[in-house]
């Protein structure tokens, strides 16, 4: 709010030059597409004041526009008391999988090993390759006596496509209104635009041994729960 003051007075000073009025009543008249113009070229190149106060009002626009980012960002993250982490049993839940059938965790939960592996979106260039080498290692998850869980907030459609294009044979789950990732606290990276890709490996007690978390490093998630779950046997 703070910043906006400053943000406010540049914008108006701008619009009354580049609409060429003194009148306030600019600041509300719902015309853009000049300002527009004006603001990311240079409508009046021999306008010094026109020059001084687009630089200033596009400056302060970029500011005002990471502040907010990172306000929206700042309050979407779980509370650190909140997060799953090493040590912590993990929440129950219940999702559809991609064959649009209902999956509940606690039945699962104390017979198997579990490598549950949050990832952003079905089908992206990073999240296919962690998928497929996922799908690549099942044998060697499956030795471990491991499932292999992932989830997204994807539809079930869209699972169950991103499944048979790739021929995932493990469970994906939809988790269209985050409930779950939210429960187990994964953070957004980037100021909140991209969900979070984080992996956690849970024993039969059903707690979290370990946790990995990277944007970047998609394929490290699957070396990382197999050295996990061969230290475990």
């Amino acid at each position: 709010m703070v910043w906006g003051l400053p943000l406010g007075y540049y914008r108006s000073k701008f619009r009354k030059i580049v609409y060429q009025t003194d009148s306030w009543i600019i600041n509300i008249k719902p015309v853009f597409r000049k300002e527009i113009k004006a603001l990311f070229g240079n409508m009046y190149p021999e306008n010094k004041t026109y020059k001084r106060f687009r630089n200033f009002y596009l400056f302060y626009l970029i500011v005002y526009s990471l502040l907010f980012i990172s306000y929206i960002n700042f309050h979407q993250t779980p509370n650190i008391m909140d997060q799953i982490s090493v040590g912590s049993k993990i929440p129950a839940f219940e999702l559809k999988d991609q064959n649009g059938q209902w999956f509940q965790i606690d039945a699962v939960l104390g017979k198997k090993n579990l490598v549950i592996y949050f990832y952003p979106k079905d089908d992206s260039p990073g999240c296919t390759k962690e998928a497929c080498a996922f799908r690549d290692q099942f044998e060697v998850f499956e030795d471990a006596d491991a499932l292999i869980i992932g989830i997204s907030a994807q539809s079930v459609e869209s699972h169950y496509n991103f499944a048979q294009k790739h021929r995932l044979n493990y469970t994906l789950l939809s988790d269209n209104k985050n409930k779950v990732r939210k429960l187990f606290g994964v953070p957004a990276n980037f100021f909140g635009l991209i969900s979070g890709r984080v992996t956690y490996v849970i024993n039969k007690e059903g707690k979290v041994v370990y946790m990995f978390n990277s944007q970047i490093q998609a394929e490290k998630h699957v070396d990382e729960a197999l050295r996990i779950l061969q230290e475990m046997k």
